[in-house]
């Protein structure tokens, strides 16, 4: 499980560095807004273009896509149930929410566990597509329709992936790789610079968050983040055995790739999004620091029982 540990501390480095420069006065409030919307508009399209130019498209549609699917639909139902009728959120609270309670870790932590873990990166790749192509372009519709403060027309639903960088980053990079077109290098080398900034400036913007906001655990309700910890961490790993097991008849390594990608921890990417929204991001950031803690013995457990 070296594997496994090295990534998350090398994460944890880098929120940590971001927490110091808070703590030494070198980046303020408003630098983590400035490295938020940096990252949202510029570095997460780089590189996620330069990630699904080269993504393995031809194995999206597999079994591991459908238990991805049904995993994250079951824990994000179960919360936004529990959210519009227990807590009354908001719908774009529920949102971030949601995809608190199931949008996985896949990038920064699911590509190293996946290739220690399992021999290869092929396992995380459906989920990838699936969370970037499908999930992050439903959940901007309805964010960005919230803070339009109107109710979306037909055009304004079909254009506006069209309107937002990092569907758009995604998108052109699927048709890359489906065109099996290769990025110029003098095209290829920018985009690549751009595209470094993209993990290291949500984390430090993640550690002055920590230094410069609530105390984490503490800014928020202590039963809603435990649920949606609980769901991240338990609820969807168990639904994803379920399904893969019992409904897909998957066994091996397959229904271990399965389970370990459902118990990731929640994406950084969330932090982004909610911070770009303005809703629920004390939830995204707690959420985002206990299931990465908490998920480091889950995901042991789970290798040592199924693999």
């Amino acid at each position: 499980m070296q594997g496994v540990l090295a990534g998350f501390v090398t994460l944890g480095a880098i929120i940590a560095l971001g927490f110091l420069l808070a703590q030494l006065g070198v980046l303020r409030a408003d630098s983590q807004l400035l490295l938020s919307r940096l990252v949202f508009f510029v570095a997460t399209p780089a590189l996620l273009f330069q990630t699904l130019s080269r993504a393995p498209v031809d194995q999206l549609f597999t079994s591991g896509l459908a238990v991805a699917a049904l995993s994250f639909v079951g824990v994000a139902g179960i919360y936004v149930l529990l959210a519009r009728t227990l807590w009354r959120r908001s719908t774009g609270d529920t949102v971030i929410g949601a995809l608190a309670s199931g949008y996985v870790n896949a990038a920064n932590l699911g590509l190293p566990i996946t290739v220690y873990v399992l021999g290869s990166a092929t396992f995380i790749a459906p989920v990838l597509l699936m969370q970037l192509l499908v999930i992050t372009p439903m959940a901007f519709a309805v964010l960005d329709a919230v803070v339009a403060r109107r109710r979306p027309s037909l055009w304004g639903l079909i254009s506006q992936p069209l309107r937002n960088p990092i569907t758009v980053g995604s998108f052109l990079g699927l048709l890359c790789s489906l065109a099996g077109w290769q990025v110029p290098a003098l095209v290829a080398a920018p985009i690549a610079l751009i595209a470094g900034m993209a993990v290291p400036g949500v984390l430090l913007a993640y550690g002055v968050s920590l230094r410069l906001g609530p105390k984490p655990i503490a800014g928020g309700s202590i039963v809603e983040l435990a649920v949606v910890s609980g769901l991240k961490l338990v609820a969807q790993p168990l639904l994803a055995y379920a399904v893969a097991r019992w409904l897909f008849g998957l066994d091996g390594r397959a229904l271990l790739a399965a389970t370990v990608v459902a118990a990731l921890p929640t994406a950084q990417n969330i932090f982004v999004y909610a911070t770009r929204y303005h809703r629920s991001t004390t939830l995204a950031r707690d959420s985002i620091f206990v299931t990465t803690a908490l998920s480091v013995p889950v995901l042991l457990v789970i290798t040592a029982l199924l693999a």
